[in-house]
């Protein structure tokens, strides 16, 4: 089974969260999996694909601005990010994008 997100035709939105971890891992990865289930159950939500070698990359895909707006003022997602500040990263980058085309391929 693939891991790649199945998106819906564009448009739609992308937001990409670049990390740099800390050393600590304080419950990290307990959170990390609770916002993505959070996040699934979210109006809007579509999809999301991480990886992480050194810099961590995760990329959820949104039907609407308003959707993405909405996830960043979840009251435990705000928890997340209070506690990614205070303990988990050492840099973060988010980028919220419009997706306007994409294509790929899969074995049947």
């Amino acid at each position: 089974m693939s891991e790649i997100a199945k998106t819906p035709q564009t448009p739609y939105y992308a937001v990409i969260f670049t990390s740099e971890r800390t050393d600590a891992d304080t419950k990290y990865v307990e959170m990390a999996d609770e916002m993505e289930k959070l996040a699934s159950v979210q109006p809007g939500f579509l999809g999301v694909e991480s990886a992480r070698e050194g810099v961590g990359i995760t990329v959820s895909y949104w039907d609407s601005l308003e959707a993405i707006h909405k996830w960043k003022q979840n009251e435990r997602h705000l928890v997340a990010q209070r506690k990614g500040i205070s303990d988990w990263y050492l840099a973060y980058k988010t980028r919220v994008c419009k997706v306007e085309s994409d294509y790929g391929f899969e074995k049947a």
